[in-house]
């Protein structure tokens, strides 16, 4: 018999301009779009760690996150990654 013993799961998501709109206003959304779903983050309950968060020129969004997968533990992944 086979136990997940630890799992996580790594992402790089790109909160990117909405084409055809004013560029003030498409950067507003992503900043909305971002805390919304870091809202999410804390509501869901489950582990994750923002490794990091860049701005780009275009003003764009940048987030590379490991998050809990699933319900298995988490063990040492966050300690270990960088």
């Amino acid at each position: 018999m086979k136990r997940v013993k630890q799992a996580c799961i790594c992402q790089t998501l790109h909160f990117m301009l909405k084409e055809d709109t004013d560029h003030d206003y498409a950067v507003g959304l992503i900043q909305d779009e971002i805390r919304n779903y870091k809202a999410s983050l804390e509501k869901g309950g489950g582990e994750y760690k923002i490794l990091e968060e860049t701005a780009q020129p275009d003003g764009s969004v940048i987030i590379r996150i490991i998050k809990q997968y699933s319900s298995a533990p988490v063990g040492s992944y966050f300690d270990t990654i960088n």
